[in-house]
């Protein structure tokens, strides 16, 4: 694939900035990678792993004369870091984001950058349970999607560029407003991890279990909580702070339908279970035609990296 960037600038260096970072260089979409990370200890490891052809001390060096920057931090902390950056951004660039929320972000960033700016808010459906520069790997974009925000005036030219970058890492793209992203992602990601949380906290406060039992005798189903409740906490603690709306929304319907489920299994009504589980079970089905996961015992995550 051919460059698409001269300068890309990768603002926080965890799972999803290194893993573009590796990608970016394996199939040289960039002519230089530039990263930055508020911790020293980060950014020694970014520079042994190779993440990025150089690493700066502050996000304001990182982005000079860069035509792409991506901001790779938590949620919360997007808006100050728009502002930071802001005076030290060359125009014409492009400013993207991977954050899991969309509309706190687009109302915490836009305001601080100048005019001579592009803003394309991004969201790759990309990740591990696992956190920091160690745990990225140039295939993790491979045949997943990516969301582009493109309900904020967005210029189409800009658009049409981040998405060639994207697709030469491997992923589907697709664009979306920023409202019915954060519904979506409420369904498909943030309520599954505070009931991952829930379920992990519920199984603590067993008293009458002990930890041993937990661990030793942990089936599929909670072995697979335990593995999205490793997942980041200050990531997921902002998550839930900026889509507090949908994700309420999303749990109020999830309370329903636990509810009906209660009274079925109280009540002896196996039809009602059974036309319930028969109908789920579609879906997981539909998840492993659209290849975004597979049968795989291990559900394909431990040959995730190869």
């Amino acid at each position: 694939m051919s460059q698409v960037y001269e300068r890309v600038a990768l603002i926080g260096l965890g799972l999803i900035a290194g893993s573009m970072g590796l990608a970016m260089k394996a199939h040289g979409l960039a002519g230089e990678v530039v990263g930055t990370a508020r911790s020293k200890e980060t950014r020694d490891v970014a520079v042994g792993l190779g993440l990025c052809d150089r690493v700066t001390e502050t996000a304001a060096e990182a982005v000079k004369d860069a035509d792409l920057i991506v901001l790779a931090v938590p949620v919360g902390a997007m808006g100050p870091l728009a502002a930071e950056i802001a005076p030290h951004l060359k125009p014409g660039a492009t400013v993207t984001d991977v954050g899991s929320v969309k509309k706190n972000v687009v109302e915490a960033v836009a305001p601080h950058l100048p005019e001579s700016v592009h803003f394309v808010p991004g969201h790759p459906l990309a990740g591990t349970e696992h956190s920091g520069p160690h745990a990225g790997f140039a295939t993790l974009f491979e045949n997943r999607w990516c969301l582009l925000i493109t309900d904020a005036g967005c210029d189409a030219d800009a658009v049409a560029k981040l998405r060639t970058l994207w697709e030469g890492m491997g992923a589907n793209v697709e664009e979306m407003d920023a409202d019915h992203h954060d519904l979506v992602l409420a369904v498909t990601s943030h309520t599954p991890h505070l009931i991952a949380y829930t379920m992990v906290g519920v199984a603590d406060d067993l008293r009458r279990v002990t930890d041993s039992e937990v661990i030793k005798y942990s089936a599929a189903g909670f072995r697979d909580f335990t593995r999205i409740a490793a997942s980041d906490p200050t990531m997921w603690r902002d998550v839930f702070l900026t889509n507090k709306e949908a994700t309420l929304e999303i749990l109020g319907r999830f309370t329903e339908e636990l509810f009906a489920l209660q009274r079925a299994i109280r009540t002896g009504d196996g039809e009602q279970l059974f036309d319930y589980f028969t109908r789920t079970r579609a879906i997981r089905r539909g998840i492993i035609e659209a290849g975004q996961d597979t049968e795989a015992p291990d559900f394909g995550r431990g040959t995730s990296r190869k």
